[in-house]
């Protein structure tokens, strides 16, 4: 079964990919936040960046799209198998009010014709394979029911479920009971997605849905960057941690000019980081009010030095009897 690291915004830009890559083996492939491709057919910069393949040298990658246009989807998905990639990702997933408004993401699920037609345009002329990242629906999980009998007209590399509803967005429990009557109904292969945090929770998911493909992890791995190379044997200790955490500093001040921007993205990794530690909650706020980078550098080193890792779970909240 493939262990996929999901994609968050801000976070797992290329430098975060490559260097957790190399200090955390296990991970089969990465997935980039959205690209938004428009009627320019031009990718910005800071998206190009991302999918540059000198800038992910190493890294088995997925690009991932966010659009509502075939046209725009055909253009990028063109220019990217240029690149030499074999598969992109749409975004049916992102339940941000933002995107949604814009009949984006998950907004694409509240107009199911135009979801078909989307992916008519799609898979018309798609030159590479096409993965789907999807919710359930906008309020009401039993929307996907109609849903995945639109999904299972296409031929879909792998359909990746988070298992909410675009309006509970993160929050509340996930409908495992949904997803195992999606897992048994999809044509396409299937990837689990949402509030994976520990090795316990890989294994029972492997457990409880035998006939998965994969499981994407997201929050879970940047807060506990050794999670996958933990449930794969790997093993990682504190010194592969700090070694990261000095090799992000180190890039991100010389891809960002200096300390003064780089700080803002290691305080975003950094607010994930400390739920992977026992009374790890003590430096949130310390860490949101820090300014100065050698303040930083002595927060963070203090915590890689004296607090202990949190424990593994006694059990997982994916058991069947949960």
């Amino acid at each position: 079964m493939e262990l996929i690291f999901a994609p968050l915004e801000g976070i797992t830009d290329h430098i975060y990919r490559r260097l957790h890559r190399r200090f955390f083996p296990g991970v089969d492939r990465y997935f980039t936040p959205f690209l938004s491709p428009t009627q320019n057919h031009i990718f910005p910069p800071r998206e190009l960046r991302q999918v540059l393949p000198e800038n992910n040298a190493g890294v088995a990658l997925v690009p991932q799209l966010l659009t509502k246009s075939p046209g725009d989807f055909l253009w990028a998905a063109g220019a990217l198998a240029d690149m030499g990639y074999e598969e992109v990702d749409l975004n049916v997933g992102c339940p941000s009010g933002t995107v949604t408004a814009k009949g984006k993401g998950a907004g694409l699920l509240g107009d199911r014709d135009g979801l078909r037609r989307l992916l008519d345009g799609i898979f018309e002329a798609a030159p590479v394979r096409v993965s789907i990242k999807t919710r359930l629906g906008l309020g009401d999980p039993e929307e996907f029911g109609a849903i995945l009998a639109i999904y299972n007209d296409y031929p879909i590399s792998q359909l990746i479920i988070h298992p909410r509803t675009k309006r509970e967005m993160y929050g509340g429990t996930v409908h495992l009971d949904v997803f195992a009557d999606a897992l048994s109904a999809s044509r396409a292969p299937v990837c689990y997605n949402g509030d994976v945090r520990s090795a316990a929770d890989i294994r029972a998911i492997e457990a409880r849905f035998p006939g998965l493909a994969a499981i994407m992890i997201g929050r879970g791995l940047v807060s506990d960057p050794a999670l996958v190379s933990r449930a794969r044997g790997f093993g990682a200790d504190r010194a592969a941690l700090r070694r990261f955490h000095e090799q992000l500093c180190e890039a991100y001040c010389a891809a960002f000019g200096g300390p003064g921007s780089a700080i803002h993205r290691m305080k975003a990794i950094w607010t994930l980081m400390l739920e992977s530690f026992q009374d790890g909650e003590a430096y949130q706020k310390p860490l949101a009010k820090t300014k100065r980078w050698p303040d930083f550098l002595a927060l963070t080193g203090e915590v890689l030095e004296q607090l202990e890792p949190r424990p593994e779970p006694a059990r997982s909240s994916f058991l069947t009897d949960g």
